[in-house]
């Protein structure tokens, strides 16, 4: 039988900082944070353990941007962390090809898709975290070319 945390891994650390304790790609890590572990600080500390743990688990979770302080930052893999746009853009660009293989897609489908986002997205939104896109901008890129409706739908 596995042991069960009484704190809910949140953890006073003295009397001048708070300290997190979590499973992140495999590891476990317990970052601190200087806050003062009043009954609030500790609660808000649980709220935003349990968010980060929802990143975990959707894919989202960002070691460095959550704890830019933390002192073995270095020795945290980047698994996990909020993918650019352009690698989000590599990583469906070779499930493409993959289908392709697979008799699964037409060559010039494939060849679309790329050119698309090579001419249209990677230049404007190629460098931004995937998760920071805002509606509006993807809306005022897909505004500012003129398409025919099957590459629009595209």
């Amino acid at each position: 039988m596995a042991r069960r945390t009484l704190t809910g891994g949140v953890i006073a650390v003295g009397s001048r900082g708070i300290r997190f304790d979590f499973a992140f790609d495999g590891r476990r890590y317990r970052p601190s944070i200087a806050q003062v572990p009043t009954e609030a600080n500790l609660r808000r500390a649980h709220e935003r353990l349990a968010g980060i743990k929802g990143r975990i688990a959707s894919g989202t979770f960002s070691f460095a941007d959550e704890f830019p302080d933390f002192r073995d930052l270095n020795r945290v893999r980047a698994a996990g962390s909020p993918s650019t746009c352009g690698q989000l853009f590599n990583a469906f660009l070779a499930h493409c090809e993959s289908r392709l293989a697979k008799n699964d897609l037409a060559p010039i489908t494939v060849a679309t898709y790329g050119r698309v986002l090579d001419r249209f997205r990677r230049p404007k939104i190629g460098a931004l975290h995937f998760l920071g896109i805002r509606y509006s901008t993807l809306v005022g890129i897909a505004d500012e070319a003129l398409w025919s409706k099957k590459t629009y739908k595209n």
